[in-house]
């Protein structure tokens, strides 16, 4: 049997070839037919089925009480979320883009992040709020934007991303499963990429969890450290690289909070030499705490020092001058380079 997105599926059923956004809708459809205290709200992910219609279908298959439309205003959103997830729901929230976030983000500091904390532990806030992030698509500012250095910054969140259509899968149900709020960043280029998913069999649960990175290419002169959409794109130089020589081991973060710093040090210590990338702005960024984290841990093992791949620090161009903007293969291989080799 095949999954579709039109409600015919059921849980446990094998799926064949879909989209990364298509995982999502499964995971949410999924998580949704396994506790009822699941409920999906935000603009337009009612009827519409969002804008990328990632959620397609829910509201006819569960009802306007289990994901429903709300006005445009994210801090209503957000502080509805928590109080819901107060009073035994596990809200999941849609921002419908990345920079939408922003109007929120007091209800997420101040009172999400912080809940369990203030109660001594017995009022966590089990919230998801998904956030299609990134560029690629050739969005303007406020629909291209990668917010994740605010989050990641703000203790009280767990932050994660996939880049496949399994991790999709697996990282949501697993955000929806926990009792902690977790930033759930959906890189808005890859929701039409396609492979294949399976939702039975051993293991499957467990192939992605939060705090677990993933070594998605192997390799002995260097480590791409990366996340999200960035993380093709450093397979891509990788695979590039290998024409001039170099052996390059690609990493796939997943979760960058909890940051998996074993996974990071244990590739960084076997290669000596580190290249972070990112889509955001590299000043503050993200990719500066891995850097200095790797160099505190690898720094008797580090050939040269880490180099990072980052957007500008600039507010996202227009689209026609983004693809400088963000991170390539030949920015990729040229950081590379300068790993000061003594052999090339």
């Amino acid at each position: 049997m095949t999954a579709t997105l039109d409600g015919a599926t059921a849980a446990g059923t094998e799926v064949k070839e879909i989209s990364l956004a298509q995982a999502v809708n499964r995971a949410l459809r999924d998580a949704m037919t396994a506790d009822e205290k699941v409920v999906v709200f935000g603009e337009d992910v009612g009827v519409l089925g969002g804008v990328f219609r990632v959620t397609d279908g829910l509201t006819r298959d569960f009802g306007e009480d289990r994901c429903f439309d709300t006005p445009l205003a994210e801090a209503g959103i957000m502080g509805t979320a928590i109080g819901m997830a107060m009073y035994g729901f596990r809200p999941v929230v849609e921002m419908q883009f990345d920079a939408f976030s922003y109007p929120a983000f007091e209800q997420i500091a101040s009172h999400l992040a912080k809940m369990r904390n203030r109660t001594r532990g017995k009022l966590p806030l089990p919230v998801v709020v998904r956030v299609p992030y990134g560029g690629g698509i050739g969005g303007v500012e406020h629909h291209s934007d990668s917010s994740e250095g605010y989050f990641v910054s703000t203790p009280g969140l767990h932050v994660v991303t996939p880049a496949t259509v399994s991790d999709a899968y697996t990282l949501l149900r697993a955000a929806i499963e926990s009792d902690d709020p977790v930033i759930f960043m959906e890189p808005k280029r890859l929701y039409w990429s396609k492979d294949q998913l399976s939702t039975t069999g051993p293991g499957v649960r467990q192939s992605a969890q939060i705090g677990k990175a993933a070594v998605r290419r192997q390799g002995t002169d260097a480590t791409l450290i990366a996340y999200g959409p960035t993380v093709q794109t450093a397979l891509e130089a990788a695979e590039a690289g290998a024409a001039e020589g170099f052996d390059l081991e690609v990493v796939d973060l997943r979760s960058l909070v909890p940051f998996d710093d074993e996974t990071v040090t244990a590739s960084v210590r076997k290669t000596g030499r580190a290249v972070v990338i990112h889509e955001a702005a590299g000043f503050g960024g993200t990719g500066a705490e891995i850097a200095a984290r790797i160099s505190e841990r690898c720094f008797h093992w580090l050939e040269a020092p880490v180099r990072r791949v980052t957007g500008f620090d600039i507010p996202y161009p227009p689209p026609k001058l983004e693809r400088h903007h963000l991170p390539s293969v030949d920015r990729i291989l040229d950081a590379v380079a300068s790993l000061q080799w003594e052999d090339r």
